[in-house]
């Protein structure tokens, strides 16, 4: 693996607000649900969010877990978001994505407490989408009129 890796994706609006995500051979259904005027086919972006969060964070755990001499007997997170509707809406007061995120991780290991612990803090050190969450970053965008 290089230093340097470029990750890439494509979406595209189906039918509705309804959107395919593909990457890699991978293909992902967004949706919102029908309170929000979606059809309810998939989880929506902001939940990507939080489950891009999720996975980034049980992957570390399965990938640190044996050089932190912790064997995992079950790993799990807990995650949630406050979103405030008012910034998607258009209000200059309030900003249009999470306000909070939270999460609890579960851990069943027999291994020595010292060892989980030290396991945590290695997950919560490296976790990529945990940092890009945390800190301001560039995000650009461009159009094309096809």
């Amino acid at each position: 693996m290089s230093e340097m890796e470029t990750f890439k994706i494509k979406t595209t609006l189906q039918e509705g607000i309804q959107v395919k995500a593909e990457g890699r051979g991978h293909e992902v259904i967004m949706d919102e649900p029908k309170s929000l005027g979606g059809t309810d086919t998939g989880l929506n972006p902001v939940e990507m969010v939080l489950t891009g969060l999720g996975g980034c964070l049980s992957i570390c755990a399965g990938m640190f877990a044996k050089s932190c001499n912790v064997k995992l007997n079950n790993f799990y997170v807990d995650i949630e978001g406050d979103l405030d509707f008012r910034g998607f809406k258009g209000d200059k007061e309030v900003d249009p994505g999470f306000q909070d995120i939270r999460f609890t991780i579960h851990v069943d290991s027999d291994s020595p407490e010292e060892n989980i612990k030290k396991l945590i803090e290695l997950i919560e050190a490296r976790c990529p989408v945990s940092d890009t969450l945390q800190r301001k970053m560039n995000v650009k965008g461009d159009f094309v009129i096809d």
